[in-house]
């Protein structure tokens, strides 16, 4: 062993003065394993809390050997205890230059399409100017608990947390310690069930994307993360997914502005159901999704005559997806398409509009959702190569509606007809540490909205935005994404 280090960390615990302790667990931090136990009456622990000692009972450096975690003499404490915890996580440097103005998110760095024309008094285009920004809010920390066996099954609980902050029009609070995904799981044999907040279904873990950019391929792909309870079934090499969501960070939209009040005040969650296959060689695998969504886009509407009057129309979406992952010798594919109604929430362009005022004397209006298909494909070569070259390409339109618009819209991109992404990048690796360079084409055909009254655009011309974006990042804790 070529060398041993030694972290003694000191928690005061609260537990019953009649109940007894055992805590018996490892810290994991990159390939060294500190590996402890302890055990007391919780009364000593209480009388003596500052004498407490950890007891180390073995020291391994994980390149050479496998932990062997020593077990305690009394087993009816290995059912409630804590089995091991390991951080892990990653510091990220980032620093990208963009050909014009963008819609963008937290200073530049996510990223979804080049800003419109602006044109002065003399037709300048105000956004034809570049932007350059370095930050480093990216960077993640994350806590992996392994614990005892609940109701027959292996539970684990996942924290993590980075400096990515939060945003609104209110304020801004960039550098800002933020709640990533926070989720617990039990796993059965062939069933797993996890609560917490982690991916949409929509956007498939595990089948995501492998850009370096932070956007993950929105608005091509979808991005985001809910407050959940999901359900998984393996059947064979089938899996059966269904998952109720909620809504925080990622929110829809509508006449109070971005908030999750519509999808809450619906009273029914959103509701996903999906199936995968893979075999077992882990060479194809591939999946398709359903998603219904219902929201309340206001519960009172105001006459003419500044008169309230309490109403309740609802809008039902469902929204669709299919991909696969396909890998051949050091070459890995991954392919998605999604149909989406009012997908706001999940970083597409579209959302919903007005249909028009059913009851004059009310003012009660009726909504109707703008339908978007995306499709995206991944492709990355070099398998565990210190040097690995990818490519992301995606494309999505705006399919308008099935009727005549005749009101406002609440909406992403109302004006874009479709756009158009194309990403490569080259990544060296050593040890924990990683640098990257990626290039970002993205295109987007601005016109007239809602041109044919039925939520499309007519009278598009691209507009464009070239992005250059380097940077380097370093994991410990076996980190992996």
């Amino acid at each position: 062993m070529d060398k041993i280090v030694c972290l003694f960390i000191l928690t005061q615990l609260f537990v019953s003065p009649n109940s007894a302790l055992s805590f018996e667990s490892f810290l994991k931090i990159g390939r060294l394993h500190v590996c402890y136990f302890y055990t007391f009456p919780a009364s000593d622990m209480q009388k003596n809390i500052g004498q407490i000692s950890l007891s180390p009972v073995e020291f391994t450096d994980t390149s050479k050997q496998k932990v062997q975690m020593i077990n305690h003499k009394d087993s009816k404490y290995r059912n409630d205890t804590i089995s091991s915890i390991e951080f892990s996580g990653f510091l990220k440097y980032e620093a990208f230059f963009d050909s014009r103005q963008t819609v963008n998110a937290r200073e530049g760095l996510v990223v979804l399409y080049p800003a419109n024309r602006l044109l002065d008094f003399n037709q300048k285009d105000i956004n034809a100017n570049p932007s350059i920004n370095m930050l480093s809010i990216h960077s993640r920390l994350r806590s992996g608990i392994r614990g005892p066996v609940i109701l027959g099954a292996i539970s684990s609980a996942v924290i993590e947390a980075d400096f990515y902050g939060n945003e609104n029009q209110f304020f801004s609070d960039l550098n800002g310690l933020r709640l990533f995904n926070a989720y617990v799981k039990l796993n059965w044999k062939t069933t797993e069930l996890m609560a917490g907040q982690y991916w949409h279904p929509m956007s498939v873990p595990g089948f995501f994307p492998r850009m370096i950019s932070f956007n993950a391929g929105a608005p091509f792909h979808p991005v985001a993360r809910n407050p959940q309870i999901q359900v998984s079934q393996e059947l064979g090499s089938f899996k059966l997914i269904g998952s109720l969501l909620s809504q925080r960070d990622f929110k829809g939209t509508g006449p109070a502005g971005p908030g999750s009040q519509y999808l809450r005040n619906s009273g029914v969650p959103n509701i996903h159901l999906q199936a995968q296959y893979s075999q077992d060689s882990s060479s194809l695998s591939a999946g398709i999704g359903v998603n219904y969504k219902k929201i309340v886009p206001e519960l009172y509407t105001e006459n003419g005559s500044g008169d309230i009057f309490k109403t309740g129309n609802a809008l039902n979406s469902i929204s669709w997806t299919g991909y696969l992952n396909a890998k051949v010798f050091n070459t890995s594919v991954r392919l998605q398409g999604v149909y989406a109604q009012n997908a706001y929430d999940v970083l597409l362009i579209g959302g919903y509009a007005v249909k028009g005022v059913k009851d004059s004397e009310t003012g009660e209006r009726a909504f109707s959702n703008l339908n978007t298909a995306s499709v995206w494909t991944d492709i990355q070569s070099g398998g565990n190569a210190k040097i690995q070259i990818g490519l992301f390409c995606g494309h999505t339109m705006n399919l308008g509606t099935f009727e005549p618009i005749d009101g406002p819209f609440y909406s992403r991109g109302v004006d874009i007809g479709s756009a158009t992404r194309v990403a490569p990048r080259i990544i060296y690796s050593t040890g924990p540490l990683g640098i990257s360079l990626e290039g970002e084409y993205t295109s987007a055909r601005f016109g007239d909205a809602n041109g044919d009254q039925k939520g499309r655009v007519t009278n598009t011309s691209p507009v464009s935005n070239y992005r250059l974006l380097f940077s380097i990042k370093y994991s410990f804790g076996n980190f992996i994404n």
